[in-house]
């Protein structure tokens, strides 16, 4: 657990656990992380926020966003290396018989991996919910499927490395940047899987890499 980032939301909570309810929701939506260039009022391409959207829906919104950011840019990473060591004995692909595109690679592991992802997997949303989500009943309930009033969305107090920065406008900056490669990202991996549903092939077969040819190498436009 990290102590930076424990404190940057400790300074971050004054504004958001009680001010943001009485916001507008595009008033609050501007206060977050997330704004760049090409939109450089909010990210909102398909027009989802008004005013009728209450602000703790945008406070969910964004924590899916933050979710699904994180595990398309692993899913991103993955496409590429699992199918460039899909014929070497690693992991849980001892024998090296896992092939083909990554859609279809899933399908071939056998058993002993799922379960031991399932269990890591529960416990990591079982600590998500835990952190970041009010209870659905009892006293300290904030609403079913409502997200406490005092979590800072996508802050699970989990940075190993120290790279969270102490300076409130440097991490603004970061987590933006987290935010920018984790929409690529999604929208990568929605392209990725799409064109190996159409043609069967691995991604970087379509640049003509694999893992036989020299170091350097040059696709063909």
């Amino acid at each position: 657990m990290s102590l930076k980032l424990m404190n940057n939301a400790v300074t971050r909570r004054g504004v958001s656990a009680k001010a943001f309810r009485s916001q507008d929701s595009m008033t609050y939506l501007k206060t977050l992380p997330g704004i760049s260039q090409p939109f450089p009022n909010v990210f909102d391409p398909v027009g989802l926020v008004d005013d009728t959207v209450p602000v703790v829906e945008i406070r969910r919104w964004r924590e899916s966003e933050l979710v699904h950011s994180r595990v398309a840019m692993l899913a991103a990473v993955g496409f590429l290396v699992g199918e460039q060591v899909e014929d070497i004995p690693v992991f849980i692909n001892f024998e090296g018989d896992i092939t083909g595109p990554a859609i279809n690679q899933f399908q071939q592991i056998r058993q002993g991996f799922w379960e031991p992802l399932l269990i890591a997997i529960g416990l990591a949303e079982s600590y998500r919910v835990a952190v970041g989500w009010s209870p659905p009943i009892g006293s300290d309930s904030e609403g079913v499927n409502t997200l406490k009033d005092d979590y800072e969305m996508g802050n699970l107090y989990f940075d190993p490395l120290g790279l969270a920065p102490t300076d409130p406008a440097a991490l603004m900056e970061m987590q933006t940047k987290e935010l920018n490669n984790g929409r690529l990202a999604m929208i990568a991996v929605a392209g990725f899987t799409a064109q190996e549903l159409v043609d069967k092939k691995g991604i970087l077969e379509h640049w003509g890499v694999v893992r036989d040819l020299p170091e350097v190498f040059v696709p063909e436009v």
